[in-house]
């Protein structure tokens, strides 16, 4: 697909590439990466005759995919598909914080920062990104520049949060290409901080210990004194907390279920949060 992407979606290449990579590991992933291109492709260009004709197979794929997946919930329900990229995207960020806290600089854990900044990207198909999300996918490319910088010179990367040399890293720099990114981090000295580092909650899911901090002990859920007034809204928060439970049990990841369920239940026979 990339010998034939325009000049004008050479942004998109990576995001396109990451779908490709996912047609079989999880065709969601891959789905939502086609989806975000698509639409950004429209934004980007959809006159030109080369970027219209592009477009119109990268539509067939979709539609394709969409009905292999049949009636998958990750698909029929945003908040659904919200979830399950969400979780994966932050897995990924998970895996690669971990190596770099722990000394273990490696191609895989920069790709795994990488891709999980794309994924947060694909996010925006359901909306704008949080704050949150926003500053992970800038601490993950940034990351992912400054270790692929320092293993190419044969330097040894500074574990955790570092300085930021105003590049963005680029997947395909085995032969040197670099872009230089338009937004400017927060910085003390030489130390970026991030504004909102995950620590122990990242957009509602609660991080496994170990990760970046201890987690929360859960609250005690009250109990029930008698039905809550519950708002439409309540009942959409609701279930987005089961299915960031659901999502997370596929991860067999116990406490991030366990933490959702309880602010699921908490908030239906309460009516809060």
């Amino acid at each position: 697909m990339a010998a034939s992407l325009p000049s004008q979606f050479k942004s998109l290449q990576h995001h396109l590439r990451t779908a490709q990579e996912h047609d079989k590991r999880d065709p969601v992933v891959a789905y939502y990466c086609r989806l975000y291109a698509m639409q950004t492709g429209m934004k980007i260009d959809s006159k030109s005759p080369e970027c219209r004709k592009f477009l119109s197979k990268l539509m067939d794929q979709l539609e394709t995919l969409k009905k292999q997946l049949g009636d998958c919930d990750s698909i029929t329900q945003e908040i659904v598909g919200s979830a399950h990229i969400e979780n994966y995207a932050l897995k990924m960020f998970l895996y690669a914080d971990n190596e770099d806290r722990a000394g273990r600089f490696h191609k895989n854990m920069i790709k795994s920062f990488y891709t999980a900044s794309l994924l947060l990207d694909t996010l925006s198909v359901f909306g704008e990104l949080t704050e949150e999300n926003v500053q992970h996918r800038k601490y993950a490319r940034w990351k992912a520049t400054y270790i692929h910088n320092c293993l190419k010179n044969g330097e040894t990367p500074e574990a955790g949060p570092i300085g930021w040399e105003g590049e963005e890293y680029n997947e395909d720099d085995d032969q040197g290409t670099f872009s230089m990114s338009n937004e400017a981090p927060e910085r003390t000295g030489s130390t970026y901080q991030p504004g909102s580092m995950p620590t122990s909650n990242y957009s509602g899911i609660q991080i496994p210990p170990g990760a970046h901090a201890p987690a929360n002990t859960p609250a005690e859920i009250p109990h029930s004194t008698g039905e809550a007034n519950l708002t439409p809204e309540d009942f959409a928060k609701a279930q987005k907390y089961c299915k960031y439970a659901g999502s997370a049990l596929q991860y067999e990841d116990v406490n991030t279920a366990v933490q959702n369920l309880q602010k699921a239940l908490k908030l239906l026979t309460t009516g809060r949060e």
